[in-house]
């Protein structure tokens, strides 16, 4: 038993010489030891850290790229009459479809025509915010105007828009609406809809909010153009209430800057030191 014991410690002894530094398994690095001081830093690619990505680094869509709209050049003026004795359906817009007037139902545009607004709106649709609406006859407000999209598939979708929801006590002009919260996106599948009275005349200014600028292509801009003025009104107290930072797309009018963010760095596996024999 005794003879057993010794040659156990012998192997023991010849594995502690030979191992000694059982972190490393090295043989003859009995002197070495490990620096818990020693830390590296990582260099990392921009907009990456040691948490992933910087979900604000590559955010290059930012207001700054956004064309903006000439505020002398946002507004469409469409007037609609009819000179029959009866009660007819007038369709502004739908340029895909192109559907013929009613008869004695005539549409013009006082800065261009309506048939140049609708081939513009094929390759630069725009979204209007905001309308006002002047007719002949009061009674013309109870028609409902109809926002229609209609696509190639056959598939049509509507929305109905009651101008009397507009109107208010406080409003001395019976004949006028003003509605700051219409909304509407033209493309060549969107068209309005509405029955226009018999002898009537019915005037609609509508205000251009953002719109899609093709030629910016060309300049290597971006396509999409935003109006930062508030449309008028006509009430000096509101014009100016109202005249602040807008946003749409989904991006803020002026965005801070981002701070940069400083990321801590992985502690990398320790650096071996020899330790100096003594």
């Amino acid at each position: 038993m005794r003879h057993d014991d010794d040659e156990l410690m012998s192997y023991q002894e010849e594995a502690e010489g030979r191992f000694d530094n059982f972190a490393t398994g090295f043989e003859g690095n009995e002197d070495v030891y490990y620096d818990e001081d020693y830390e590296e830093g990582y260099d990392y690619l921009p907009g990456w850290g040691e948490y992933g990505a910087n979900p604000y680094a590559f955010n290059n869509y930012q207001s700054t790229s956004i064309g903006r709209i000439d505020p002398n050049d946002r507004t469409l003026t469409l007037i609609i009459k009819n000179s029959s004795t009866n009660d007819a359906e007038a369709i502004l817009f739908g340029a895909n479809e192109e559907a013929p007037q009613a008869q004695d139902v005539e549409v013009s545009v006082a800065e261009s025509s309506h048939k140049e607004v609708r081939e513009e709106s094929k390759a630069h649709p725009f979204k209007i915010a905001g309308m006002k609406m002047s007719v002949s006859d009061p009674l013309q407000f109870d028609n409902v105007l109809k926002i229609t999209r209609k696509t190639a598939t056959g598939s049509i979708t509507a929305r109905v828009y009651q101008p009397r929801n507009a109107s208010s006590p406080q409003n001395f002009d019976n004949n006028l609406v003003d509605d700051n919260n219409f909304e509407m996106d033209v493309t060549g599948q969107d068209s309005l809809r509405f029955t226009i009275r018999a002898g009537a005349t019915v005037v609609f200014t509508f205000t251009i909010k953002a719109r899609a600028n093709m030629g910016n292509l060309l300049k290597g801009n971006n396509v999409a153009e935003l109006s930062t003025v508030p449309r008028t009104t006509g009430l000096p107290q509101l014009d100016l209430l109202r005249k602040r930072p807008t946003s749409a797309f989904g991006l803020p009018a002026r965005p801070a800057p981002v701070p940069r963010q400083t990321i801590p760095s992985r502690r990398p596996p320790s650096r071996i030191v020899r330790r100096p024999r003594s």
